[in-house]
């Protein structure tokens, strides 16, 4: 309200009052300004700026509380157990050199032979070696039909006994599918993000007429064979120490009592160690505190995620120890950065200049053992973890709540106890990155193929894309592992036949 002249009072104490009013009003509002200029130049950014976290460290060195000299990290026991912890090495770009393994065919490049003469002297030229360069050529697909025949015979003399030979049992019986072609669809659409409508497309330029909805109910049967391997994945990765999770949206047409437009989620879950490393994925309609107790249900360890609120009832539930995600609080002072004028530095710099610092020493313990990273930890991190809190703690009674960077170091305040989880255990990595990365091949398809359309597909769905991914963390071809599981599970009697068609120990196996 804009006030006149003439209905001033004449009373001083009472001009006060107003003008103390009108100054709260305005710096009210100019709150209000500040922050809807903080979204907007952040929304201005991510639209058309760079998506890339890293920042000049001219900005992130202007503060010495949290960016002193960077300490060498003395690990002395790695003398007495023999173990080097090399420093990385950014390889040199060049061309790679085509694989060895590779059949080669030989085209012979010659001179004509009225150019195997010498001009100057017109004697005959003679060889005196080759040079060589290699193209790298493609065959189209070759594709084939089986004709299985079945043998039948009878008794010549009471004509009363036929037998046939008894064909394998096939991954879709009475189909027109193979193992091949089942496994050959299946790492298109959920390894390389090749929708079946492309694939069905493609299929008829080489006048096979498939549709889609053929493709999508053979993903549906072949997702539903394969639940045995993934029964026996869910209780190995249940028997690990630690598990990184996540969650993404996904889009389901038909299910019950839910509209269309509605979102549901696909849950990651990773964990393991080289060549037994271990992703699953799993469908559920809801985001609810429910789906993580039955992920969990028979899990006892150490579970990373990021903030979301539904994986305490679990972790409460289950006695579960639960580390936090520092990628995710440095995200937010990192939006914060990005939305303020350009070259202006603040606290947003001072709090992502205490995380870079944590993450710099990560990287010089990389490669060590998690007794060693413990060493570490308590001797070089634990001190700049109570610096970064006591910082933390002032700041947040100076910085308003509802700009970018107050929203930052509440964010940080409220997973504080999550985020420290790491100083006690070696085996705990300062972020949820590995279930963020694992989970990105499922993002980049839904991209592709945008949504599934019932619940039977998504499951299926998740139960692919859990063992091609397995098979592409433990460095198997997903194709031809496919092409096995298909030919060899439905014909699996045993429970030990079924554990030799794990990925994880593929290559022991072959």
């Amino acid at each position: 309200m804009k006030l006149q002249t003439d209905d001033l009072p004449n009373d001083i104490e009472a001009l006060k009052t107003i003008i103390r009013t009108q100054q709260s009003r305005e710096s009210y509002l100019q709150n209000q300004i500040d922050q809807l200029l903080e979204q907007i130049r952040l929304a201005r950014h991510q639209r058309f700026g760079s998506q890339c976290e890293k920042l000049s460290p001219a900005q992130l060195g202007l503060f010495n509380e949290a960016e002193t000299d960077q300490p060498e990290i003395d690990m002395l026991d790695n003398t007495s157990t023999g173990t080097t912890i090399q420093s990385h090495q950014r390889k040199k770009p060049g061309r790679k050199s085509l694989p060895a393994e590779l059949p080669r065919i030989e085209v012979i490049h010659d001179l004509d032979e009225s150019e195997k003469t010498c001009p100057h002297d017109g004697h005959t030229l003679k060889p005196i070696g080759e040079t060589y360069s290699e193209q790298l050529d493609i065959i189209p697909a070759k594709i084939q039909v089986i004709r299985h025949i079945r043998k039948k015979y009878a008794c010549p003399c009471c004509d009363q006994t036929i037998k046939t030979a008894t064909l394998p049992e096939q991954p879709i019986p009475k189909s027109q599918a193979s193992s091949g072609l089942l496994a050959h669809i299946a790492v298109s659409k959920y390894a390389d993000a090749l929708p079946l409508y492309r694939q069905a497309d493609m299929w008829k330029r080489i006048s096979v007429d498939f549709n889609r909805g053929t493709f999508a109910n053979w993903m549906c049967k072949v997702g539903e064979l394969i639940q045995p391997i993934i029964n026996l994945l869910n209780d190995k990765l249940n028997q690990n120490s630690l598990i990184h999770c996540d969650e993404t949206t996904v889009q389901v047409l038909n299910e019950p009592d839910k509209k269309p437009q509605s979102q549901s989620y696909m849950w990651v879950r990773t964990g393991g160690q080289s060549g037994e490393k271990i992703i699953l994925y799993d469908y559920h309609p809801s985001r609810s505190s429910e789906v993580p107790k039955q992920l969990f249900e028979d899990f006892k360890g150490i579970f990373v995620t990021d903030g979301y609120a539904g994986y305490d009832a679990v972790a409460q539930q289950n006695s579960l120890i639960h580390a936090g995600c520092m990628v995710h609080a440095r995200r937010k002072f990192t939006e914060a950065i990005k939305a303020q004028t350009h070259n202006k530095t603040g606290k947003a710099h001072q709090g992502l200049a205490f995380i870079k610092k944590l993450y710099a020493i990560e990287t010089e313990t990389k490669g060590a053992t998690p007794e060693q990273k413990y060493k570490a930890r308590r001797q070089y991190s634990k001190p700049i973890i109570e610096q970064f809190k006591t910082w933390l703690e002032k700041s947040s009674q100076q910085v308003p709540p509802k700009t970018l960077t107050g929203k930052a170091i509440h964010y940080t305040l409220k997973q504080w106890p999550k985020l420290i989880v790491f100083l006690d255990h070696g085996i705990v990595p300062l972020d949820n990155n590995r279930a963020e990365n694992v989970i990105r091949p499922f993002v980049i398809g839904r991209k592709n193929w945008i949504f599934s359309t019932s619940q039977r597909g998504a499951k299926a769905s998740a139960n692919i894309y859990s063992l091609i991914q397995t098979a592409k963390a433990n460095e198997i071809e997903p194709f031809e592992y496919l092409k096995k599981v298909f030919t060899e599970l439905p014909n699996a009697e045993l429970i030990n036949d079924i554990e030799k068609l794990l990925p994880i120990v593929q290559k022991d196996v072959d």
